[in-house]
């Protein structure tokens, strides 16, 4: 039998974290790359392929109210709540230049085709024009009303036009050369949401929460055209002709006829509230086309407020549309030609801004290539893991979807079982319901498939039953949904039902539950088994063994144990986290197992050993939610920071890069070696460093020190370093320098550095202030010792001279002082001088001793004298 070998390690990866949040702005790369969006106080620049976080730019604390880019996409101009206007460099994201915009928050902005002048548009109800480079304002125009909601830049560079709209209901067209309002166009009765140029550049486009779009002409500032469109409008956008949106609708030749008139009919789209795609004809106010449902998942009357679009964008060279949700979501559509429509726009891609709070998650499908998220709503997401795209949404609960599990059946399709607050139990295949199970009186907290025959599944409730549901022969019945029998019930709990678990042979089933305890129950009948009891809390998780006759639950008392079936004996107690335990599974053919805690934790465990082997920190809130793939033992994990991490398994490669790094270490050792046999100190520095070896680097310089001439090599070999190796150079001579043995040789170093290095480039190294200060104390202490024994030196020549055991050296001029005197009498008076001092001080201590002395002496003849009277008296 083969030897299973445990995993060591797991590596994460961010799959799905938040990068926009409700209300805030976006914009769109010129490519469509990328997308700039507003998250809380911070902005992501997000992938837009698989909404992968590509950067994100630090935000003034503040909200983040509008975004646009420079028609290059070199620069992004942000503006939020704290009324900052920010220009960033995206190449170093850096921020280049600041200022004060508005008095207001900044509702919305957009940039000219020369991205050299920025228009903004503000809740003090002005719109001003901002030259970028400067960062001054370039003119101020006032006249609106209310808040000002949308500016834009007529799109040909030769008409200096800005056209504004407000939430009182007028669009205003300004002259930037004349500085003034030209025309105010007053027919909408409410907010004025979007704004567009028709593409022969005289007619505009405004759209409103009046449920109409109109039609302007700009040489007269009068009103052409009325479009209807019964609905709250959010974006307009115009459909430029030669583009594959105009091509697929059948409109050339319409368009070359009419291009005699003298205003061809503009072809337009429009999102809103419905949440569905419509592209109309101003040509009779003629909708060309609409979506017949809409992709904005909601399924209780209470989000009505969340449904529908809230902007939309045409993706450059035809890549199709972008619509942005009130429920975060990036819906990306693309051209589809179909059979019956001329016309048809499939969802491409999904990607979702906010996940909320994560409940529960499973894998799905045979590859395991799917994910299915449960969250704090009431539709379950299906995350494809190659591109993290939402594939489809399973819609049918009235109340937040609590749990879910998933299996393939014996035809080979892929089903899903999930339990909500609304009581009910329902399956699904792919996005379709196809049965319903209702008859729990409370939320369903739990439940799960049968794991050999995939015929039936158990559910827990709120109400502390058990119910086992059958679906044989339920696939058959087409697309009817059809009910759910249960086929056994039982009272299980007194308190809640929190988990729910199918042993692997589909005879028994455990529960666990808020009473602290753990029941083992006979399928399908649901005859008590054994009753699991030892925890001090409420039990959040229970998983049967796929190896062997046992049941592990994880609890509230921060302990995970393992029981024998047979016996209801707890046969292991693992404890480790600091908080509730959530989820538990096992892995490695049940040698081992993962467990995640309210602390944000995750905790890779050995059963035999009883071991926590690793410990991950990638959560900030608690980790609801727990996947194990059953074929590659991926792992999946979510929470209340809304964040699903992905981790793989990377003990093979961890084993290899350790394995590689030994290697690449002892050849590095050899070329050290033969560097030094060779005395090529400089090389030998360089490899020193590169290996991380403190002790040899210090016996190069040490034997360098002890080398004359030897200033130059080091002075090379210092040039050399990069910044990173020149912050390791300070922190070993730091460590050098504490240590008196090794001091001298660090002052060399150090000596060396900074003739060699510029003070500037030193100051830039990062953290060199921490070492500096650890330096001077040391180095303050070395210099004093030695400035000591240079005296004692001193004092001692002239204890000698004075005894003729040495003679005096002879002085030529080179050794004479600038006042005459050779330098060997300058320092005999010195230690002349020092030696005054010491007498003097010795004679100043003289007389206080001899006081000392004599009063000591005459205690002492006290104290004889009456110990003789006492020896008189005792004899008397």
């Amino acid at each position: 039998m083969a030897t299973t070998s445990y995993k060591k390690n797991y590596r994460c990866v961010p799959s799905l974290e938040q990068f926009y949040s409700q209300g805030s702005a976006v914009a769109v790369s010129s490519d469509g790359s990328f997308l700039a969006c507003g998250c809380d106080d911070k902005i992501k620049i997000v992938d837009s392929s698989n909404s992968s976080i590509i950067k994100t730019l630090e935000g003034d604390s503040e909200r983040v109210t509008a975004l646009t880019l420079s028609p290059n996409d070199k620069f992004l101009f942000s503006a939020s709540s704290s009324r900052l206007i920010t220009v960033w460099d995206l190449s170093t994201s850096k921020p280049l230049r600041q200022w004060k915009g508005h008095e207001g928050s900044v509702r919305g902005m957009t940039c000219d085709a020369s991205g050299g002048i920025l228009a903004t548009a503000g809740e003090d109800r002005l719109v001003r024009v901002w030259d970028v480079d400067g960062g001054f304002c370039t003119h101020n125009f006032k006249g609106h009303e209310q808040v000002v909601t949308s500016v834009l830049f007529h799109p040909n560079p030769h008409q200096l036009l800005l056209f504004s709209g407000s939430d009182d209901g007028k669009v205003r067209v300004w002259d930037l050369v004349g500085r003034k309002c030209t025309y105010v166009l007053d027919k909408h009765f409410s907010t004025v949401t979007s704004l567009a140029v028709a593409e022969d550049g005289y007619t505009l486009l405004s759209g409103g929460r009046d449920k109409v779009v109109n039609l302007w002409n700009l040489r007269e500032g009068t009103l052409k055209k009325t479009v209807p469109t019964y609905e709250m409008v959010e974006t307009v956008c115009v459909i430029h002709s030669g583009t594959h949106f105009y091509s697929s609708l059948g409109l050339n030749e319409t368009s070359t006829a009419k291009k005699k008139e003298s205003s061809p009919p503009v072809i337009f789209l429009t999102v809103g509230e419905r949440g569905v795609v419509r592209i109309w004809n101003s040509e009779g106010a003629i909708c060309l086309f609409e979506q017949g449902s809409s992709d904005v998942a909601i399924s209780s009357n209470k989000d009505e407020l969340k449904r529908g679009f809230v902007a939309a964008v045409l993706m450059p060279s035809d890549q199709g549309l972008l619509c942005l949700t009130a429920d975060q979501q990036f819906l990306f559509y693309s051209l589809e030609q179909s059979v019956e429509e001329a016309f048809c726009l499939k969802l491409s891609r999904r990607l979702v801004g906010y996940n909320e709070e994560i409940v529960d998650m499973k894998f799905l499908g045979d590859d395991e290539q799917f994910l299915a998220v449960a969250t704090n709503i009431e539709q379950v997401r299906m995350y494809d893991l190659a591109s993290m795209s939402c594939s489809y949404v399973l819609t049918g609960h009235s109340e937040i979807v609590l749990c879910l599990d998933t299996c393939i059946s014996s035809s080979g399709k892929t089903l899903v079982v999930t339990g909500s607050k609304d009581n009910s139990v329902r399956l699904w295949e792919n996005s379709s319901c196809i049965g319903i199970g209702t008859g729990h009186m409370g939320a369903v907290g739990a439940v799960a498939f049968s794991k050999k025959k995939n015929n039936f599944i158990v559910s827990g409730s709120s109400d502390r039953t058990l119910k086992v549901w059958s679906f044989d022969g339920l696939q058959d019945n087409g697309s009817e949904i059809m009910n759910l029998r249960a086929k056994a019930v039982v009272a299980a709990h007194d308190k809640d039902i929190n988990s729910l678990a199918v042993a692997p042979n589909d005879n028994l089933v455990c529960s666990g539950s808020q009473d602290r305890t753990a029941c083992v129950w006979r399928l399908p009948d649901l005859v008590s088994v054994v009753v699991l009891k030892g925890h001090k809390r409420g039990i959040w998780c229970v998983e049967f063994s796929p190896v062997d006759q046992c049941v592990i639950t994880a609890s509230g008392d921060k302990t995970i144990k393992i029981w024998a079936i047979s016996d209801g004996a707890c046969l292991k107690t693992f404890e480790g986290h600091t908080s509730s335990i959530l989820r538990v599974s096992f892995l490695t053919r049940g040698t081992q197992f993962v467990s995640s805690g309210a602390d944000g934790l995750v905790k890779l465990w050995t059963v035999k050993t009883n071991e926590c082997i690793a410990t991950y920190d990638q959560h900030e809130d608690k980790v609801w939610a727990l996947a194990v793939g059953k074929k590659t033992e991926m792992l999946a994990t979510g929470g209340g920071d809304a964040v699903v991490n992905l981790w793989h398994d990377s003990t093979v490669e961890d084993k290899e890069e350790a394995f590689r790094k030994e290697e690449e270490g002892v050849l590095k050792g050899q070329e050290l070696e033969n560097a030094l046999s060779d005395a090529n100190y400089i090389k030998a520095i360089k490899i020193a460093f590169e290996l991380r070896r403190p002790h040899k680097l210090f016996d190069l310089f040490s034997e360098l020190f002890r080398k004359k001439h030897a200033e130059d090599q080091v002075d090379k070999a210092l040039q050399s370093l990069g910044i990173d190796e020149q912050y390791q150079l300070f922190e070993y001579v730091r460590e050098w320098n504490s240590k008196p043995k090794l001091c001298s040789v660090a002052q060399f170093v150090l000596s060396r550095v900074f003739s060699t290095l510029p003070p500037k480039e030193i100051i830039e190294i990062k953290g060199i202030s921490e070492i500096l200060e650890g330096l001077i104390p040391y180095t303050q202490r070395h210099f004093s010792r030695a400035d000591r024994l240079e005296r004692s030196t001193l004092l001692l020549d002239y204890t000698l001279h004075g005894m003729s055991v040495i003679e005096p050296l002879e002085t030529n001029d080179s050794q004479r002082l600038p006042n005459g005197e050779s330098a060997l009498q300058h320092s005999d008076e010195k230690t002349k001088e020092m030696l005054g001092e010491v007498l003097n001080s010795e004679q100043s201590d003289a007389p206080t001793e001899a006081k000392q002395l004599s009063s000591k002496k005459r205690k002492s003849r006290k104290s004889k004298e009456s110990g003789k009277v006492k020896s008189r008296k005792a004899v008397e």
